[in-house]
């Protein structure tokens, strides 16, 4: 490993599993320290945690709840007494669409969705600023989308709603920190084999099925997603700001093909 990322301190939120998982093992690859937040899978986070004390780096595990911004508050304190001032964010932490059309989704629903998924990520955006301002420490912030900010989904429209509010909270962040030495993009992922996508895990065929429209005719591993992320965080990226990062093995591109 290049060690791009040696004595950063890094939140990767919802890295028990999928893509924040992955994502958290590269970082401490490549030298980062790693905070690893969960919401109920406390097993996954350990696993997480024992990947990253593996690379010899230091792993500090948060439940937390992003909802709350109390609990971001305090989430953020506890970083800073353990580890120090954090110098990356990837806000990956989300819950995924539930089928349900507009006419039928209650007012809970649509909030724990939009509450999750965007909400979540503005909190942590903004005490990860905080944290930042004054000091002298280049800053990274990586908001993980989807696709479907572009390509809408029936029975998604809370999913939806937020993935495209929180491109646009990106692309806001970047204007506002350009000349604060924070840079701010986010990755769109496409269908990737997490457990967001366990029924395509376990069904071989119904996977193959969802992957034809798909120019690569296959399904994305959560380690593609991880190797973007540490190219963002890293000097290399420095000159990308308030850019998109597809990666979906040319799904946006098939759309409306064959019309």
């Amino acid at each position: 490993m290049q060690q791009r990322l040696l004595n950063e301190i890094a939140i990767v939120t919802g890295s028990d599993s999928g893509i924040g998982q992955a994502t958290a093992i590269a970082f401490a690859r490549e030298g980062a320290d790693v905070v690893i937040t969960y919401h109920s899978d406390a097993e996954g986070a350990e696993r997480t945690r024992e990947a990253i004390m593996v690379n010899n780096r230091r792993a500090l595990v948060v439940q937390l709840d992003q909802c709350d911004p109390a609990s971001v508050k305090e989430f953020f304190r506890t970083v800073h007494d353990q580890l120090g001032v954090p110098t990356i964010l990837v806000n990956n932490a989300g819950i995924n669409a539930n089928g349900v059309p507009v006419k039928d989704l209650s007012d809970e629903d649509w909030d724990r969705t939009i509450r999750t998924n965007l909400y979540g990520p503005f909190y942590c955006c903004r005490e990860f600023i905080r944290g930042l301002d004054g000091s002298d420490k280049h800053g990274t912030i990586i908001n993980v989308t989807s696709v479907h900010q572009e390509i809408p989904m029936p029975g998604a429209s809370a999913y939806d709603a937020s993935k495209g509010g929180l491109r646009n909270l990106t692309t806001t962040l970047a204007l506002e920190l350009a000349e604060k030495n924070i840079n701010v993009n986010n990755i769109a992922p496409g269908m990737i084999l997490t457990p967001m996508n366990q029924e395509a895990i376990d069904d071989p065929a119904k996977q193959q099925k969802q992957v034809q429209s798909i120019p690569m005719k296959r399904a994305g591993k959560p380690e593609e997603i991880a190797s973007v992320a540490v190219f963002l965080a890293s000097d290399q990226a420095r000159y990308i700001q308030g850019a998109t990062i597809v990666v979906d093995g040319g799904l946006v591109l098939f759309q409306g093909q064959g019309a």
